[in-house]
C-alpha cells in the first residue's frame, strides 16, 4: 500500500510542477489571472503529494488545506508562514 501512496505522491509533485511551469509562462506573457491560477493548483497539487503520504485525501481544496495545516504546520514539519502562503494563494 505504501508503494501506492508514494506512486500518487510523485504524480501529484509532477502535476505541481507543471502548472508552475505553465504559471511562469502565464506570467512571462502578461497574462497575471491565469499565472495566479496555475501557482495556486501548483501549491494545492504539492500539498496533496504531501497528505496522500498519509493516506489522507479530499476533493475539496479546504479539507485538504486543513489538514495539512493541521498535520503539518501545527506540528512544526512545515514553518508557519507557510501557512499564510497557502491561504493568500486559496
Amino acid at each position: 500500500m505504501e508503494d501506492v501512496r508514494i506512486d500518487y505522491s510523485k504524480y501529484r509533485l509532477e502535476a505541481a510542477k507543471q502548472c508552475l511551469e505553465t504559471a511562469k509562462h502565464n506570467f512571462e506573457y502578461d497574462d497575471i489571472n491565469s499565472s495566479l491560477n496555475r501557482s495556486y493548483y501548483a501549491i494545492f497539487n504539492a500539498i496533496r503529494a504531501v497528505t496522500i503520504l498519509d493516506s489522507f485525501d479530499s476533493k475539496k481544496h479546504r479539507g485538504v488545506i486543513s489538514y495539512f495545516n493541521y498535520s503539518y504546520i501545527r506540528t512544526k514539519i512545515f514553518p508557519s508562514d507557510t501557512s499564510q502562503l497557502i491561504e493568500a494563494a486559496f
